[in-house]
C-alpha cells in the first residue's frame, strides 16, 4: 500500500463559457470524436465544463506514480505475514493457491480498482456514483482499512522498539547477551537435570531462581500456574528415560503462550515473548494485563511520524520514493546471500518449497492465500482507487496492473527465501525440524529475523537497518491507508478540504486510531493482535470484493467497463486488447466464482478450525467478535443499497434501474462532457 510521488497542481483554467453542467472537473484542452485519436492540436478551445478546483492535484511522472504504488503494495504484508502464512500452512504448498489466487482474483481486482480510481478521479467513496446502489462498497472499503490501521501501526511500534534495542552491543537477543548462552546450546545439552546453575528457560519461556538462588529449568512436563512457588516432586527426564525426584517451581506464567511445537525457545524467542510482549503475564483475551509502556510510547511515536508524513508529504520530493521503494530489497538480498551460507539454510529453503498436496484439502489454506492476495495487493482498502485518482486519465493502466501486480507478488516470493534459509539454520542449531522451530504467527518476523541479524559482522549496525527498513515500509502502507481515509471524507464533505481543517481532521483520525491500538500493547495484546488480522481481511473482504466484481459486471456493465478502459488507455496495443478479453472474463466470471467458492469454504470451516495464538486456543466468544467484525464489514453494501433504492421513487423495478444508472457528475470527472465526448486532461508542468 502506497505512499506518493510528487503532486503538482495544473495550471490556470483556459477562459471558458458560462457553463451548463454545475459539476467540477478537470480542466480541458479540447474534444475530439474518436477515443483513439490525438488530443486536439494548437490553442486550446472554449470548454463546455468549469474548471476543477483548487484541490485538484496530479502525478508529475508515471514512475513516480509507479514507485509510490509499489512502496503501498510492498509492506510488511510481504516481509512480515507472507512467510508466516507459509509456514503455518506447510510451505511451497502454500504457493500454488496463492498463484492461483493472485492470477485470476488478484490481478482482475487489481485492475478494476486502478481503473475505477483513474476513470472516476476522486476516492474510494464518491467513485460510486458510477453506480450508486453500490456506495456501501466504498463504505466497507472505509471501514477494512480502519481496522487494519488500528493494528498496522502497532507492527511499526514493534519495529520501533527493535530499532531502539538494536543500538546496543551485543545485540540482546543474540547469544553474546549476558544470560543468553543457555539458549544457544543444543538440545541435547539443555535437557538435563531441573536443578543447575546456569540460567534456563521454563515452559514459558521464562528464567526463574528459588529463594536460595537456584536456577531451575522447568520442562514441558510441568504445568504453570497462577502462583509461585517452590516444592519437591515427580518430574520426567525425558532424555534419560526415566522419572526422578527433583525440584518442582510453579511460576507466575498463567498461560504457557510462549511453548512452541519444539519445545525448545532460542534467545531471539524469549526476547520477543518476555522483552517486547510481555505475554506470560497474560493468561489469554481476556486477560490483557498492564500495558507495555515502552511499546505504548512506540505507537504513539509512529503515529507521529504517519501524521506528519501525511501532513508534509515527504514522499512528494521524487528522491524519497527511490529511496523507500528500493532499499527494501538491497537488506532482502543480503540477508539471502548471507542465509545461504549458514548450515542448514538448505532444510529450511526444502521446506519452504516442499509440497504436501493434503494441505490443498484445507479451506484454511485457501482463504489465508485470498486474505495475503489482498493484503500484498492492497486490493479492496481503498487505497489504490485513491491514488490512481490522481493519476492521468490516459495513463495506461493495463500496463501498470501487470507491473505492480507481478512486482508486488515476486516480492513475497523473493522474501520468502530470506526468512526460510534464517530459519532452516534456526532449525539446525536446536536439532529439530524447520517446522517445528518456532511458533506461526505475527512474531515469526521479530523472531527469525532477529536471530539472523544477530550472527552477521557488526551486527548492530544491520539491525539498525533492517528495522528502519521495517519502519518505512510499514510508513508507506500505512500512509497510503490514511490517504484513502482522508480522501474519502475529504469528497464527502468538501467543506473540510483547507489546509487548517485537513491538519485537524488528520489529528483526529491518528489520535483515535492511536487510543484504539492501545489495548494491542498491553500485555495481553498479541491475542488481540491476531484476532483483528484475522477476521479484518478474512471473510469481510472477500465478501466486499465479490460485491465490487458482481456490481461492476452486472449492474455497470461489464462491456461499458471495458469501454471506459479503452478510452483511458486510447492508442490500444494489441497485446493490451488481448489482456483486456482475459480480464473480461475474469470478471464476469472467474473471479467472482472463486471469490464465492472461498467464501463458502471459509465460513464452513471458521467453527471447525478454531483460532490459535502458540498453543493458546481462541475462546467462542473471541471467535465471535471476530466473525462480528467481518460482518460490520459485509453489512455496509446492503444497507447502502437500501438507502439508494430509498431514495428513488416509483415501483421496486424502476427505483432499481434509477440507482444503477451512473450520475451525471460520473463522466463529467472523467473528463467527458455530457454527451460522452472525450475531452483529455491537460497534461501538469513537470
Amino acid at each position: 500500500m502506497p505512499g506518493t510521488g510528487h503532486l503538482d497542481m495544473p495550471g490556470p483554467p483556459a477562459p471558458a463559457t458560462p457553463p451548463e453542467p454545475t459539476v467540477n472537473i478537470l480542466q480541458i484542452e479540447g474534444p475530439t470524436t474518436d477515443s483513439t485519436s490525438q488530443p486536439w492540436p494548437g490553442p486550446p478551445p472554449q470548454p463546455d465544463i468549469p474548471a476543477p478546483s483548487s484541490h485538484w492535484l496530479t502525478w508529475t511522472d508515471k514512475y513516480k506514480f509507479l514507485l509510490s504504488c509499489l512502496g503501498y503494495c510492498v509492506g510488511l504484508g510481504n516481509i512480515w505475514r507472507f512467510p508466516y502464512l507459509c509456514y503455518r500452512n506447510g510451505g511451497g504448498i502454500f504457493l500454488i493457491p496463492f498463484f492461483i489466487m493472485s492470477l485470476i482474483m488478484g490481478l482482475p481486482l487489481f485492475l478494476m480498482e486502478l481503473s475505477l480510481g483513474q476513470y472516476g478521479a476522486t476516492g474510494p467513496i464518491t467513485v460510486w456514483k458510477c453506480c450508486p446502489l453500490l456506495k456501501g462498497i466504498g463504505i466497507a472499503m472505509l471501514i477494512a482499512s480502519s481496522l487494519v490501521c488500528v493494528y498496522y501501526n502497532v507492527i511499526i511500534a514493534w519495529a520501533f522498539y527493535y530499532l531502539g534495542s538494536s543500538f546496543q552491543s551485543p545485540l540482546p537477543w543474540s547469544c553474546d547477551a549476558p544470560g543468553n548462552a543457555y539458549f544457544c546450546q543444543v538440545s541435547g545439552s539443555r535437557a538435563g537435570s531441573a536443578v543447575g546453575s546456569g540460567p534456563a528457560v521454563g515452559c514459558c519461556g521464562a528464567r526463574h531462581r528459588t529463594r536460595t538462588g537456584q536456577v531451575v529449568s522447568l520442562g514441558r512436563s510441568f504445568a504453570c500456574s497462577r502462583r509461585g512457588g517452590a516444592g519437591w516432586g515427580w518430574g520426567w527426564e525425558g532424555h534419560r528415560g526415566w522419572w526422578r525426584w527433583q525440584l518442582v517451581v510453579t511460576v507466575t506464567c498463567r498461560g504457557c503462550v510462549l511453548q512452541n511445537a519444539s519445545g525448545i525457545v532460542s534467545a531471539s524467542e524469549v526476547f520477543w515473548n518476555e522483552q517486547v510482549l510481555g505475554v506470560m503475564h497474560s493468561s489469554g483475551l481476556g486477560d490483557p494485563g498492564a500495558v507495555q509502556w515502552p511499546l505504548a510510547l512506540c505507537l504513539l511515536a509512529a503515529w507521529i511520524i504517519v501524521f506528519f508524513c501525511t501532513l508534509k508529504g515527504i514522499h512528494s520530493s521524487g528522491k524519497m520514493v527511490y529511496v523507500t521503494a528500493t532499499f527494501p530489497y538491497l537488506v532482502i538480498l543480503t540477508l539471502i546471500i548471507w542465509g545461504a551460507t549458514l548450515d542448514g539454510s538448505l532444510d529450511g529453503v526444502r521446506f519452504y518449497l516442499s509440497l504436501d498436496w493434503s494441505r490443498l484439502q484445507s479451506a484454511q489454506v485457501w482463504s489465508d492465500a485470498a486474505s495475503q492476495v489482498f493484503y500484498s495487493l492492497g486490493v479492496g482498502f481503498g487505497g489504490l482507487v485513491s491514488l490512481a485518482s490522481y493519476n492521468e486519465f490516459d495513463s495506461n493502466v493495463i500496463r501498470n496492473t501487470l507491473v505492480l501486480a507481478i512486482g508486488t507478488c515476486c516480492t513475497s516470493f523473493f522474501a520468502g527465501f530470506a526468512i526460510f534459509s534464517l530459519m532452516g539454520h534456526m532449525a539446525w542449531r536446536i536439532q529439530v525440524p524447520v517446522g517445528s522451530v518456532t511458533d506461526s504467527g505475527p512474531g515469526l518476523m521479530f523472531v527469525a529475523y532477529p536471530e539472523a541479524l544477530s550472527l552477521l559482522p557488526i551486527s548492530p549496525l544491520w539491525s539498525i537497518l533492517f528495522f528502519l527498513t521495517l519502519i518505512m515500509l510499514g510508513v508507506d502502507t500505512l500512509f497510503g491507508n490514511i490517504k484513502g481515509i482522508t480522501r474519502a471524507i475529504l469528497d464527502e464533505f468538501p467543506a473540510l478540504d483547507n489546509q487548517r481543517k485537513k491538519a485537524a481532521l488528520l489529528g483526529a483520525l491518528c489520535t483515535s486510531f492511536c487510543l484504539l491500538g492501545l489495548p494491542l500493547v498491553t500485555q495481553g495484546g498479541i491475542f488481540w493482535f491476531t484476532l483483528i488480522d484475522k477476521y479484518s481481511t478474512g471473510f469481510g473482504l472477500i465478501t466486499v470484493s465479490l460485491f465490487m466484481c458482481l456490481g461492476i459486471t452486472f449492474c455497470y456493465g461489464v462491456n461499458q467497463f471495458c469501454q471506459d478502459i479503452m478510452d483511458m488507455i486510447r492508442q490500444c496495443p494489441p497485446w493490451c486488447k488481448h489482456m483486456l478479453g482475459y480480464f473480461k472474463a475474469c470478471w464476469a466470471f472467474f473471479t467472482p466464482c472463486l471469490l464465492l467458492s472461498v467464501l463458502v469454504c471459509t465460513c464452513l470451516d471458521m467453527h471447525r478450525m478454531p483460532l490459535h495464538h502458540g498453543i493458546y486456543e481462541y475462546p467462542t466468544w473471541g471467535t465471535n467478535l471476530g466473525i462480528c467484525m467481518g460482518v460490520l464489514t459485509c453489512l455496509q453494501v446492503p444497507l447502502w443499497a437500501v438507502v439508494a433504492l430509498c431514495r428513488q421513487s416509483g415501483t421496486l423495478r424502476n427505483r432499481f434501474q434509477e440507482a444503477i444508472q451512473p450520475l451525471p457528475s460520473w463522466r463529467a470527472a472523467a473528463g467527458r462532457n455530457m454527451d460522452g465526448v472525450i475531452a483529455w486532461r491537460r497534461s501538469p508542468s513537470p
